[in-house]
Formats: C-alpha cells, structure tokens, sequence
C-alpha cells in the first residue's frame, strides 16, 4: 500500500497524490497453510512494481491481475438518507405523469448544472440516482423540495398538486434498505432481484459518460440529452470524484468529469453526438467513452478507420478485433489502456489470469495461454473440450 503521500490541496484536490507504494513478498511460496506464511522485504531481483500494481488494482477492473487475500476498509460517518420519488408515494396519478418531463429537467439541474436553481454545490453533491427517471437519493444536507418548489415557480406551475408530486420518504435507514422495501415481494421477501435479469449474452450496448463540460456548454447540448438519451441519466459520475483521486488509480478521467452516464442508439452517438462530446482531433489516441460496469459483452467502439462509424454487431469477433475499435480501448481510452496491458505483462506474463474482456484478454498471448492451458494431458483418460476458436475472443486494441 502506499507510504508516501504529497499535499495537492493547492491545486484542488481534497485528497493527497499518492507518490510511493510499497509491499513485502512471501518467503515460503510453497507453504500451503495460510498461518505458517512468512512476509519478508522483496529479494533484490523481484522486477514486480508495486505503484503499477496499485494503480492497475484500482481501477484496472477485476479478474486480472491476481488474487486478493485481505482488504481492510476505511469507513465514514453513516449519514442520513432520504429518498425522493416522484410519482410513486402514495400512487402514480395522470395529473404527475403529466409533469414527468419537468422533473427530468428538475432532477438534471439539481444535480448536473445547481446554480441554475440557486443550489449550493455541497447541496447538489449530497445526492444521486441511478438510470431510473422517479426518483433519486440524498445524503445528509439537502433542499429538494425548496428547489423543487422554486422550479415549478419559474414554469409558472405553483399548484399544489405539483409540488405534491414529488415527496421525500425520510423512514429508511440507508439505499439498501430502500431498495429492499421497493423490491419487497411474498416470493422472496427482503430480497431484492437482480437488475438487469440473468440473460443469455447480455445486452450489446455500454453506458456512455456524457462529459460535464460539453453539458455545461448551453442549453442546446442539454435539449439534446433529452432528444437522445434511451434512458433516464445514471446521476454517479463527476462531482468530487474529480477532486477525490489519489492520481495513482486506473479509473478512467471520463468518469471523474462526467456530468452522468447514459445510452444512446449507436448510430446517433458514433455518427453524431460522439465528435461533440468529445476531443477527436488526434486519430491515434482513442478517447475513454464508455463506463465499465455498464458495458455489455459485446460491446465495441467505432470503425478503427471511421469513428463516426459503429462497429456492425452481425460482424465475427475475428472482424471486430480487426476493424472495430475494442471494449477495453472505448472505456479506458489509448494511452490508458497501452499502460494497463504493460502492467499486465510484467506481473502476469503467463496470462494465468485471463478473464473475458479482462485488459490484456484480446492480446494474442492470453490466446496462446488459453491454447496451450485447453490442450488435454497425454495421461488423461477422455479427451478435454474444445477451447474456444481464438476468432471467437472479443475485439482488441488497435
């Protein structure tokens, strides 16, 4: 972990930059119980660098990179919740349903662009809802409902009935209690299911991280989000995280200076709104774009040739990995992404850990370790499955 730290304060992050990160190795590799390992200074020739290995971790998505044994976490002050739902508390009525387009704007405001509803930023920052267009969460200060009565105002639509609209239900005790009242149900009570449900392959598209700045730019850009978007915006990206980085994490800068997250139809974003939002001008460095826990498998970025052109989802693997720029190079962007999968060779050159559109899966050496890890013992009494064709694998980086 890290053991030497710098004060950036001056240059506006809240937390210090992380300069110096340190391990130990274990002296008696062969040891298999746990209570008899030996944790010694690393021996001279050990080439493993721990600050890649920190920054990879982080950030570097899982599966990868090797195995966890501990974590220890540092935990804050539980804060108050309070949920707010439009529409929903006591029942949904046509007289709301008829004003759901201006509380997308309200929740878009309050949370992306404050000051257009005099909200203090800290207030703004308090809250956060995921892809769902009916409410959103608050954490300890807040003025929803003042500012919410201050939006309607300004539309000339003071009616009660609107402002009742929208309510704030201050009885759970944090956001997964929430959710376990929402989802609660006779089958499986104090469970909640899971969303998106199990599918067979998974849905094709990726969450795009739409950037604050081009948000910010004019009331144009914020229009298009509400012609565009498929969803409701995902309000958890931006805010402090941008602040908040050690700057030694692998966490693209797409999240940390997006106003939110959402989904667009390929051929609207690659084609249109892709060049707007964000710096094409240098074709051979790829921007991050998508964010990483909402991709789907077979997700892909552009043409390598044409970034205005989406990658044809009826293309073979083999095809994507040629023409199309790949999922790891669309979420971690060029010069991110060459670093991750350098890191990924020094400390696991024999690709043990090889997960699908893991970094480093679509590299031709994670084929020849899955090629040679499939191929069946000459004592084995059956023969072993067949690996999977190496055109099979997901599309690379260019």
């Amino acid at each position: 972990g890290p053991t030497e730290w710098e004060d950036v304060s001056a240059k506006g992050f809240i937390v210090p930059r992380t300069k110096v990160v340190s391990g130990v190795c274990r002296s008696n590799p062969d040891e298999h119980a746990e209570e008899n390992w030996v944790w010694e200074r690393c021996p001279e020739d050990f080439d493993t660098d721990f600050n890649d290995l920190w920054f990879a971790v982080r950030g570097g998505g899982g599966g990868t990179w090797g195995v966890v044994t501990s974590v220890f976490l540092q935990l804050h002050d539980y804060l108050p919740v309070t949920p707010y739902f439009f529409n929903l508390v006591p029942s949904p009525t046509e007289e709301c349903s008829a004003i759901a387009p201006q509380f997308a704007e309200f929740k878009a405001q309050y949370i992306s662009v404050p000051s257009l509803l005099n909200v203090t930023k800290e207030h703004s920052l308090a809250c956060g809802s995921a892809d769902t267009p009916s409410e959103f969460w608050c954490y300890g200060e807040e003025d929803v409902m003042q500012a919410w009565t201050r939006f309607l105002d300004t539309n000339n639509s003071t009616d009660p009935a609107n402002v009742a609209c929208l309510s704030g239900v201050p009885e759970f005790a944090g956001y997964a209690e929430g959710q376990i009242y929402l989802a609660s149900n006779d089958r499986f009570p104090g469970k909640v299911a899971d969303s998106p449900a199990p599918m067979t392959i998974g849905p094709y598209v990726a969450g795009v991280l739409v950037p604050q700045s081009w948000f910010d730019e004019s009331e144009k850009n914020r229009k298009t989000i509400q012609e565009y978007a498929k969803n409701a915006p995902y309000y958890a990206f931006g805010g402090a995280t941008a602040s908040g980085s050690d700057q030694a994490n692998s966490l693209s800068q797409a999240h940390r200076n997006a106003a939110f997250m959402t989904y667009f139809s390929l051929e609207d974003f690659w084609g249109n709104l892709f060049p707007q939002m964000f710096d094409v001008s240098d074709k051979t460095n790829f921007p991050p774009v998508f964010g990483s826990n909402h991709a789907g498998f077979l997700t892909a970025g552009p043409l390598k040739e044409d970034w205005t052109k989406p990658c044809p989802p009826e293309w073979t693997f083999e095809e994507r990995r040629e023409k199309c720029i790949s999922f790891q190079e669309a979420i971690y962007g060029t010069e991110r992404l060459a670093r991750l999968e350098a890191i990924k060779k020094a400390v696991d050159p024999q690709f043990i850990f090889n997960c699908v559109n893991c970094i480093g899966n679509n590299l031709p050496e994670a084929s020849k370790s899955r090629d040679q890890d499939d191929e069946p013992s000459p004592s084995a009494s059956e023969p072993e499955p067949l690996s999977a064709s190496p055109s099979d694998e997901p599309s690379g980086a260019s």
